[in-house]
């Protein structure tokens, strides 16, 4: 059997990518090795950059009735409370930002809505497949399958493996996966009921000594908890002394009690049905590469460390919609090969980045709680949030914006934002409304720009769609363009955009090109170097051919603060 993409594991990354192919057209396989959709909480926070991804995969709204942003975080010492407040403050209303603050909704949740959304576009997940081998060649790339004892060989033009830190598909390529894994600081976590305490927060129980005891957070839209505690090792309690190989034995319903009277003494409390139970390895590691020719690693495939700042599951969320696009252009022809040489060059820092946030956020965490004044909350903050994160140096971000090099200045590489618009009918628009789906958004501020619009509209009409931003009062005539009035000034304000100026927007929400001065220099500059060819079998959207791949930032990829 043949298919375009083959992707080996449907956790979320897998699943973003799957549906951003999927919705493109793409054909696409995703393949899953366990024989049942996973029911663990596992990971929990949605960051904003995440949300505005499942905004443009149209499934913002059922995230967001799945979870909670309004949950409070209480510290305690036993039974008594030392001080609460909400765990994910909402930020106030931001010109750029929908989304304010993290979301807490349990992984399954959000895997359960992305199968939906994929199984929409005609992709289904193949449960109980495991991946036993491949091998590549210049055209393609050919795996071997196992499926209730049957064997299938498939062909295809990319495999991709989303298939978690024991990845076999980094495995098979020998990549070295560099960093560590720190054995002794493991923890016991679960999802369970509980009685005898209120919904009504995230509880907290400190230790002067090891920092977090024990916690117990409520999953929105279920009556079950997160238990998560220090493990305990073997021998330090007999009925347990003897399971499992090493010093700590794999958790049990009667470990979770144990640990959490230990730590809470609040005997009318108790822990039952225990619907999952895991053990946590610290583990800070990094693939040394994220591609080779026709084989791409994703996720935790490419990057895994610590759980602080929540960091994790967004991160191979953002993998997945950086190299969906480029897959699906470079598998039209629209897009010359050389193009997927940015995925690696554009996603290796930002894993970088994660793993050193992350270690970081872990000690403040660390230190928080042994300090009595805070935990959890002490791993979130702007930068977690990943509306900061950029690709400023990126091959596929073209000029230098005419010398501007100010934070504050919205430049090439960085993520395009949001503003509240009107529409010319008078309605409610976003910015974001423009950019959903698969194609390249062309913004022109001001009737100045309409005739750069439009000449760059005729060139590369098919690949790129266009809209001019109107000034609050400001007249527009031609009614064959689409238009959105900047009603609020923040669309102007976001984009440092005066009459005339021309930002050129990825399928990914991140600006490609900017012109400020009324002559679309950089923006036609970056669309020449497309391989523009029209596609037979679906609508177009635009690509770019790729540079060779620019040396790593010196510098963090998060310099950009969100608008």
């Amino acid at each position: 059997m043949t298919t375009s993409v083959l992707v080996v594991g449907a956790g979320p990354t897998g699943l973003v990518l799957a549906c951003d192919l999927a919705r493109r057209g793409v054909a696409v396989r995703l393949v899953e090795r366990s024989a049942t959709h996973a029911t663990g909480s596992r990971a929990k926070g949605v960051q904003p950059r995440s949300l505005e991804v499942f905004d443009d995969l149209g499934v913002v709204d059922e995230v967001l009735a799945a979870g909670e942003r309004r949950l409070r975080f209480r510290r305690l010492r036993g039974a008594q409370v030392l001080g609460e407040h909400e765990a994910c403050p909402e930020r106030p209303p931001a010109p750029g930002v929908p989304y304010g603050c993290m979301l807490l909704v349990p992984q399954w949740a959000v895997e359960r809505i992305l199968r939906e959304r994929v199984a929409s576009l005609g992709v289904r997940v193949e449960l109980g497949t495991t991946l036993t081998g491949f091998h590549q060649d210049a055209d393609g790339v050919s795996a071997t399958l196992v499926r209730d004892g049957g064997v299938e060989s498939v062909r295809c033009s990319y495999l991709v493996g989303c298939d978690g830190g024991r990845s076999t598909v980094r495995r098979a390529l020998g990549i070295p996966f560099v960093g560590e894994t720190r054995e002794t600081e493991q923890a016991s976590i679960g999802d369970v009921r509980v009685d005898g305490l209120a919904r009504d927060a995230w509880h907290v129980w400190l230790d002067p000594e090891r920092g977090v005891g024990v916690m117990l957070c409520p999953l929105p839209g279920t009556d079950a908890w997160q238990f998560q505690g220090a493990a305990e090792p073997s021998g330090s309690a007999t009925s347990d002394a003897t399971t499992g190989a090493g010093p700590y034995p794999p958790p049990t319903l009667e470990m979770l009690q144990r640990l959490f009277d230990r730590h809470a003494g609040m005997p009318t409390v108790r822990l039952h049905d225990a619907t999952w139970l895991s053990t946590y390895r610290v583990n800070v590691r990094m693939a040394e590469r994220f591609a080779i020719g026709r084989v791409f690693l994703a996720g935790d495939a490419a990057h895994v460390h610590s759980i602080a700042g929540g960091l994790g599951m967004n991160t191979g969320i953002q993998d997945a919609y950086n190299l969906g696009w480029k897959l699906a252009l470079v598998l039209d022809g629209v897009a010359a090969p050389a193009l997927l040489d940015s995925y690696e060059s554009e996603r290796l820092p930002i894993a970088a980045w994660a793993l050193a946030v992350s270690s970081e956020r872990q000690r403040a965490v660390i230190a928080a709680a042994r300090a009595m004044r805070g935990a959890v909350d002490a791993g979130l903050d702007g930068d977690t949030t990943q509306l900061g994160l950029h690709y400023r140096w990126s091959v596929l971000a073209e000029g230098d914006d005419d010398g501007a090099t100010a934070e504050h200045v919205l430049r090439p590489g960085d993520r395009a934002p949001d503003a509240r618009c009107r529409s010319l009918d008078g309605g409610e628009a976003r910015l974001f409304d423009v950019f959903r789906g698969p194609d390249f958004t062309l913004l022109g501020f001001g009737t100045r720009s309409e005739p750069s619009l439009r000449e760059i509209a005729a060139r590369f009409g098919a690949h790129v769609r266009t809209c001019v931003v109107l000034a609050d009062g400001e007249r527009h005539e031609t009614r064959d363009m689409p238009a959105l009035v900047d009603s609020r000034g923040e669309a102007a304000l976001c984009y440092g955009a005066s009459d005339g100026c021309i930002a050129l927007v990825r399928p990914d929400g991140y600006v490609a090109a900017i012109d400020r001065d009324g002559e679309p220099r950089n923006v036609t500059r970056w669309l020449r170097r497309l391989s523009v060819r029209p596609r037979a079998s679906r609508t177009p959207t635009s690509a770019v051919a790729a540079r060779a791949p620019a040396e790593l930032p010196p510098s963090s990829p998060a310099g950009h603060r969100a608008s």
